[in-house]
């Protein structure tokens, strides 16, 4: 039977997703491709920075 992995956290799907992006972003000439993959790197950089926020509105949340 095959064993399954462990499941990734939201951040380090993210991490992985922006690598993955720079490393295509780099070898990419300028246009309108590498323009969407600037674009979907801001958009990662946006969602990594609300969850940040939220985790930390989380934790620091009183508890009833």
């Amino acid at each position: 039977m095959r064993r399954r992995s462990e499941p990734h956290t939201f951040a380090q799907r993210l991490d992985a997703q922006r690598l993955r992006l720079e490393h295509e972003l780099a070898r990419l000439p300028d246009g309108c491709e590498r323009n969407a993959i600037a674009t979907r790197l801001e958009q990662l950089q946006a969602a990594a920075d609300m969850y940040d926020f939220l985790r930390l509105r989380e934790t620091a949340a009183p508890s009833h």
